[in-house]
């Protein structure tokens, strides 16, 4: 069974904090009781390993002797995906951005890590259009930049002005999702978009769209984190570990066989296998477990969302659940 969610842009903050507070605790118990037979995972459109895993089916044959079945949730990005995990309406979130799990902290929600992709920054990059008059980061001073409130690009836009002597106030935001994002930006209604595979492949190539900076050079790393609800993490240890194991297994073979990803994938977004395997090129798919000096950066982005007043108080990131794969 597949779900789909749309949230437009200008929703997706608020609803994570305001209603993730909110209903917390309302849905706690209900999350707590219910049947474990199931697993309810949350997916975006970035969402590469389990894309392939949701399209190969190996995933439900894995599970099938536990007689646990698999639903599929999409989301249009990574923040209200959290969001939903956080209320008990999902059990797993497929790869968000290393900021989204500092939103989902900032709102209480019972989250634990369960895996993370290692760095890949340049799988998302501030773009502009190729014949763009802006040529540098302090070029962007005035300007109208497209973003994704709260996803990983959000961080990386601000690391980036922070680069060149600039802050927030010196830009003006549009907080898009990202296909809106996409369409304001091949319509010249902002100067630069901050975008991330395999969105900001398509648009370089179609477009031919410059890449003003992306995360290399200690910028912005850009891992991409799975997690589960606490709840789900201690009733069913089992289900992720099998989870786990068939992600690590997908990224292997999504990098060693990057034409056979590139077009079942192809298939899935609509996005030519040209486009998608160059997309794929940029990430990198190492799926591994999760450590305590592994999430050193997450309080770097979330000390400079603080500064910008995006999440209401200081948050220590390594107060955090990390939910430990078993060996087979």
């Amino acid at each position: 069974m597949t779900q789909r969610f749309r949230l437009s842009g200008s929703r997706l903050l608020s609803g994570a904090l305001t209603a993730a507070s909110i209903m917390l605790a309302a849905t706690a118990s209900t999350a707590q009781d219910k049947p474990a037979d199931q697993i309810r995972i949350g997916l975006q459109e970035s969402s590469t390993l389990i894309a392939v895993l949701r399209a190969n089916g190996e995933l439900e044959k894995a599970l099938a002797p536990l007689g646990v079945k698999v639903s599929w949730h999409e989301f249009s990005s990574g923040l209200p995906l959290l969001e939903s995990l956080g209320v008990g309406n999902l059990d797993f979130g497929a790869d968000v951005a290393d900021t989204v799990p500092i939103f989902a902290q900032a709102a209480g929600s019972k989250l634990a890590y369960v895996a993370e992709e290692s760095a890949s920054p340049a799988a998302q990059a501030i773009l502009v259009a190729k014949d763009s008059p802006i040529k540098t980061l302090a070029d962007l001073k005035g300007k109208k930049v497209a973003v994704t409130k709260g996803a990983g690009s959000h961080y990386l836009l601000l690391a980036a002005l922070g680069k060149a002597g600039l802050n927030f106030k010196d830009i003006s935001p549009a907080y898009l999702a990202p296909a809106d994002g996409r369409a304001a930006f091949v319509s010249s209604n902002v100067d630069a978009w901050v975008a991330w595979d395999p969105f900001l492949t398509s648009a370089q190539r179609q477009s031919g769209a410059r890449v003003l900076s992306d995360g290399s050079g200690g910028l912005a790393s850009y891992k991409r984190y799975y997690l589960a609800s606490e709840a789900f993490a201690d009733r069913r240890s089992d289900v992720l570990n099998i989870v786990f194991a068939k992600l690590r297994e997908t990224g292997k073979w999504v990098k060693a066989n990057p034409k056979d990803a590139a077009t079942l994938l192809a298939g899935l977004w609509g996005i030519d296998a040209a486009t998608v395997e160059e997309a794929n090129s940029h990430r990198s798919y190492g799926v591994g477990a999760v450590t305590p000096a592994g999430l050193t950066e997450q309080q770097k982005i979330a000390d400079a969302f603080l500064g910008e007043g995006l999440i209401p108080k200081k948050l220590d990131t390594a107060a955090v659940r990390i939910w430990t794969p078993q060996a087979p």
